[in-house]
């Protein structure tokens, strides 16, 4: 959504903001970040109920009040007010909202580590027994617990994945096809650069993109799910060989990338690709309807990066996915029941379709299809071959986080100023100095 990893300049990078505690705390004097006019729920004279929904997507408006009005329709003492906010604004509005009177009864939270410092500022209802996540893939239904107590205190809204989209005519203008080997995608940038088109759009200036692009190019060379496991443990750390060799991946595929990519933003990235000048690009699948709006003529395709030379035995292409844009209930609603059901309401295989349809996300809700063909690929790859997007999934609880490192690393991996070694064992001493192995 990034979405909720979608925040500053392009909604995206306000996700590297990590909402810990004393931060919060800190937000929450900040009283005139909340907007009286908003309101909290309220009962009418008719006995109807008016719920309140805070979220960060401004660009989705729409669409969620085409969606409320559904359950409207079906729950005729119920209104919902949504209320949608500016993304880089989000978190300090609704640290203020949710500590007085004027917040939402439904605020849409972070998941992660991002949601941590709201759930210590004992601000969110505790869901276990209200709503059903069983069945659910362990790795979206973490996103919407806390740390230390491990209960649940939020619906996952929407699945993101990450992987490489590509233009399909300039593919077959250049007479390249997806590559399903390294050799095969080495021998297609080649043939694309020798035609004068840029292989790979990248917007480095932007570190947040980073850890992404990190992900699509080279998750298969540290392992993937299986590094997961590994790193939780204690058993690797990011200074493992097989990591290293993953960060040197994005370096060897510099020469793909736009000259001086760390000067160019993700945003000019973005429209490299949707001008048809670049022939790749790394991405979300939040990205997916940017694309589709900015050339509608372009046909558009995905593919999972094969994995690199030196990758561990057993290692495949993957789809690296997380959770986002989870929606809680308010400790402070004046009307937790009617606010739980709503919630409750979205663990639904009506809302989640919704989602897909409108929002044009991939659902967190089991068995929902996506009617997007590119979508229904992204969702298709995740369950067969999916793996999460560790730093993101895992090393955003502390400061500083797993993605602010790699992001900056990997700028200066770009800029020559450090090589892989090094950015990798900046990364382990800058998580090693609050994430403690599980083992």
């Amino acid at each position: 959504m990034t979405f909720a990893s979608r925040l500053p300049g392009s909604s995206r990078r306000a996700r590297r903001t990590v909402l810990t505690i004393a931060a919060l705390s800190g937000a929450l004097v900040v009283t005139a970040c909340s907007p009286s006019s908003s309101g909290s729920s309220s009962t009418g004279d008719d006995g109807k109920v008016t719920l309140t929904v805070w979220s960060w997507r401004v660009e989705d408006e729409a669409a969620y009040k085409k969606i409320f009005a559904a359950y409207e329709k079906a729950h005729s003492n119920v209104t919902v007010d949504f209320k949608a906010f500016k993304a880089t604004e989000y978190n300090k509005i609704l640290a203020t909202g949710l500590a007085g009177s004027s917040g939402p009864d439904v605020p849409q939270v972070r998941s992660y580590g991002q949601l941590q410092g709201t759930v210590a500022s004992n601000s969110l209802l505790p869901l276990d027994g209200k709503v059903d996540l069983s069945g659910w893939d362990e790795n979206v239904v973490a996103s919407a617990k806390g740390k230390e107590d491990g209960k649940t205190y939020s619906v996952p809204l929407a699945r993101q994945t990450v992987q490489m989209f590509y233009n399909q005519g300039l593919f077959e203008k250049n007479g390249v096809a997806a590559p399903t080997t390294w050799a095969e995608f080495v021998a297609a940038n080649d043939k694309l650069m020798a035609a004068g088109v840029t292989p790979i759009a990248i917007g480095a200036k932007d570190d947040w993109t980073l850890p992404i692009v990190h992900e699509v190019l080279a998750a298969p060379r540290f392992g993937g799910k299986a590094f997961q496991s590994e790193v939780l443990s204690g058993q690797k750390t990011f200074t493992d060989p097989d990591w290293v060799g993953s960060v040197q991946v994005v370096a060897d595929l510099e020469k793909y990338m736009p000259k001086n990519a760390t000067g160019v933003a993700q945003t000019d990235a973005q429209t490299l690709f949707s001008a048809e000048k670049a022939a790749m690009i790394p991405g979300g699948s939040f990205d997916l309807s940017v694309f589709q709006k900015a050339n509608p003529a372009m046909k558009i395709g995905i593919f999972q990066v094969p994995p690199a030379p030196g990758s561990p035995s057993g290692s495949e292409a993957t789809t690296a996915g997380w959770a986002d844009g989870n929606f809680a209930v308010s400790a402070r609603s004046k009307h937790p029941t009617e606010a739980t059901e709503l919630v409750k309401w979205m663990t639904t295989k009506e809302f989640g379709q919704m989602v897909t349809d409108d929002i044009r996300q991939i659902s967190a809700v089991p068995g929902v299809e996506p009617t997007d063909p590119l979508l229904k690929q992204m969702s298709e790859n995740y369950t067969k071959s999916g793996s999460p997007y560790l730093l993101l999934t895992d090393f955003r609880y502390g400061s500083p986080t797993g993605t602010d490192l790699l992001g900056k690393g990997l700028q200066e991996l770009l800029l020559g100023t450090k090589d892989a070694a090094a950015v990798s064992q900046d990364l382990e001493t800058g998580v090693k100095t609050w994430f403690k192995p599980s083992a």
